[in-house]
Formats: structure tokens, sequence, C-alpha cells
């Protein structure tokens, strides 16, 4: 298996929704922001959709593991549910009820009213305690009407002044489709947030594809070629769940070549094994049908031209004349003087900016704590859980320091003068003397780690 050969401590390109792997595209951290302060507002009902492996699963995953313990959670993600089958689901998701109670006890047999009454109870024993309640629904294309016009029923659960229950459906773009139909207009007009996963941009499959690797390893001994990355994108359309099959296939082929530079060979080979198809032209040296068809009607017409000349003529090329047809060569003097092909402009290498890794909006002015730039995955997530436990706002941006060379930078933030963030930053102890307050707009330049 590569994951030895190559030294990985967990599958790089595995399909399980894990939050640790997921890459905060522009579309992806936009989404996860939105729904964040929509829950932290109360807004009440809120909607994410996204096509199929854009990575609606991991954002849920993600987001509940942002909730502090003051916040009672429940992950639907059988959408195949009664109206009844989805209340005891809740009830046993937020702790209310457990299994055997469910199996044997009064809530077994019990009618969707007392199971709501039930919620509510729960709900509002929340308010003095300053809980909250969030409800997450997943592949909600399948729901029922029923169970949809329920679910709005259950976001009316609330005081004179705010929602006791946020809920979240999550689903496939035809969602948003089924939620236009008249039967449920009353539901569609609660709805306070719509956002969207898209597809990944080409710089976003490369920066994705690094993340997932270094997450993995927390090394950088295995890398893609440019044109590696630019076959990977142009096979999978830049979705989450097509790129993870194709790098993993193409780890593979790599692995028995004993080659940690994935090519663009490997990754032809790697979408051969999966079924997929190579789009025309993309592949080095391949020219496209469309180049291939222009050519040939340009031959045609130059041949069509000669034979209504009456066989003998001159085809010009970069102003000099190539003879066609046994025509006899053009005396020296009508000769055009040879015409030198351009030179080939320099390459120029720009480096490319830092994938940006959930950090909070930018603000003019502000300041964060940098705490460091680390190279294992183990080190940041050691640090992640010391400062969470703090209940500091720590985001991370990931900096390419140069080809296959990806670290990971900690930071704490933003406030609004650098006196607030130094006063926090002596708050965190000895074993963080490193820390150091820098200015919002320097965070992403290449720092000395």
């Amino acid at each position: 298996m590569y994951e030895e050969y190559y030294g990985f401590v967990q599958p790089p390109f595995s399909l399980t929704p894990d939050p640790r792997f997921l890459y905060r595209s522009e579309s992806h951290d936009v989404a996860l922001q939105q729904v964040w302060q929509a829950i932290r507002r109360k807004e009440g009902f809120i909607v994410l959709t996204g096509d199929i492996g854009t990575g609606k699963t991991t954002l849920c995953r993600t987001l509940l593991e942002q909730f502090d313990q003051t916040t009672f959670t429940a992950l639907i993600l059988n959408p195949f549910l009664s109206v009844e089958e989805l209340l005891r689901e809740v009830l046993l998701s937020f702790g209310v009820v457990s299994k055997d109670a469910l199996k044997s006890g009064r809530l077994a047999t019990a009618s969707k009213h007392e199971l709501i009454r039930t919620l509510h109870d729960f709900l509002l024993s929340l308010v003095p305690l300053h809980g909250s309640a969030v409800l997450i629904i997943d592949e909600a294309q399948h729901l029922s009407t029923d169970v949809l016009e329920e679910i709005r029923i259950l976001s009316n659960l609330e005081t004179n002044d705010q929602k006791l229950l946020q809920i979240v459906i999550v689903g496939q773009l035809n969602l948003l489709e089924l939620l236009h139909k008249a039967e449920l207009r009353q539901l569609d007009q609660r709805i306070s947030i719509r956002c969207s996963l898209k597809a990944l941009t080409r710089e976003e499959v490369e920066a994705y594809v690094t993340h997932r690797l270094w997450v993995a390893r927390g090394s950088t001994s295995v890398s893609f070629t440019p044109k590696a990355f630019d076959l990977v994108h142009a096979v999978s359309g830049g979705v989450p769940r097509v790129i993870n099959l194709i790098c993993d296939r193409a780890l593979m082929v790599a692995c028995e070549a004993q080659t940690s530079r994935i090519t663009e060979e490997q990754v032809v080979a790697a979408v051969g094994q999966i079924g997929l198809e190579v789009p025309r032209g993309k592949v080095r040296g391949e020219r496209s049908a469309a180049a291939t068809r222009s050519s040939t009607r340009g031959l045609l017409l130059a041949l069509l031209l000669v034979l209504m000349a009456g066989g003998g003529a001159f085809f010009y090329f970069l102003g000099n004349p190539v003879e066609l047809f046994g025509a006899a060569p053009l005396p020296a003097s009508r000769r055009a003087p040879a015409r030198p092909l351009p030179a080939p402009i320099a390459a120029v290498s720009v480096p490319a900016g830092p994938p940006e890794i959930g950090p909070p909006p930018a603000i003019a002015g502000s300041f964060s704590i940098l705490i460091g730039t680390f190279d294992t995955a183990r080190q940041v997530a050691q640090l992640e859980t010391a400062l969470r436990a703090q209940r500091l706002p720590v985001y991370f941006l990931d900096v390419v320091i140069g080809p296959g060379d990806l670290r990971r930078r900690v930071l704490i933030g933003r406030y609004p003068t650098s006196e607030d963030a130094d006063a926090v930053r002596q708050t965190l102890g000895s074993a963080m003397n490193d820390a150091r307050v820098i200015p919002g707009d320097i965070e992403r330049r290449r720092l000395v780690p």
C-alpha cells in the first residue's frame, strides 16, 4: 500500500468526510462563515446546497466541531424518515432520550404531538442556561413534502425574542427547486440564508491536493507537477470527491514506479483505472480535435487553390515560397527575405500566494498574534487544542515556502489595536514565548518561520 511506502499516517485522499482535511476554498469559506454567523444570530432556517461531491457533508462535520459545550447538536444523515422517525432521531441526538427508551419506553409509541412537546420542553429548558440547539439534516433533497412541512413547524418553536432551534438543511442543487414548489412556499419564505458550494478552480485544486498531503503526513516528500495538476483539474472539473479518486490512484501508480514526483503520465494511468476519460487536447503532445480539424481544412483549401490554378503554384509560408506539385522554383530576385521566428519569451516564476485557510474577514488596521509556522500536522493539532481550550480565536494560513513545501501558520485574532493583541499574547504563558503581534496586512507574507 502506498501509505506505508510514502510514510503517510493516514490515507490523504480518503472519501470519508473528515473535518481535518477540509480545504476552505473561497466558496467553502464563505459558506462556512455565513452558516456560522446565521446560527450565532439565531436566524432559524438556513439552506446549504452544492453539486455532488463538493464537500457538503465534510463542511457540516467541520461546523459541528466549532460549537462549544453550551450548544446541543443533531446531525441527521438519513433523509428517508417519516415525521415521527425524524422527531425520535432528533430527540436521541440531542440526548433527551436513550435508545432503550425509544425502543421500549413510552416514546416508542408516542404520537407526533407528544414528541414535539417533549422537544419543545427540552428547548425551553436551555433558555435560562443560555444554551442553544442546532439541527443539521444532510441529503435534504430526498426529504418528503410532509417532513419538510414538519421542519417548518419546528422552526416556529420560539420565545418572544429568539428562535429555540436553528435548522440547517443541506442538499444537492435540486433542493432549491424542491423548496420553490407551491406547497412549500411557507417554508421557502422562512429561509434566512442560502449559500452554495462551488467546484474548485485550477489554483484551488493545487492548494487542495497539497493541503491533504500535508495533513496526512505533515511532510512534503510527495508532490505533483504543474502538468499533473492541470490534468487533475481538467478531468475532475474541480469536484473534490473526483479529485480524491484520481489522486489516490495516481499515488498507487507512482508507488509502483517508486517515485514521489507525480507526473502527467501517472494521472493519465489513474484516470483510466477509475473509468474516466481525459479530455482531448489536455495531454502534452496531443492536439485537440478542433485544432486537428482546423489544420486539415487549411491544407485542403491550399490544395484546392493549387488545383484551380492549374498545378504549378507556390504556397507562401512565413513570407517564403514553398514549391507545390513540381512548380519551377522562383528566381532569387523574387524571393522574400527570410523572416526570423519570434524569440521565445523567458519564463518568469511568480510565487503563488498562500491558500487561505479560514481567516476571519480582513479589517483595515487590525492586528493578530502569530504563534508560529509549522511543517508537521501533529504540532498544529496540539497547539490548536491548547488554544481552543482557552477559548481563543484561532485561525490558520497555509504558506507555500517553495515548490512542494507547504507549511501552516497558526494565528490568533484579529484585534483592533496592537495593545489589545499584546495583552492577549502576555496571557499565553512561557510555552509560547516566540509568539508576536503582527499587523493584519502582513500575515500572508513569508515571515521567518
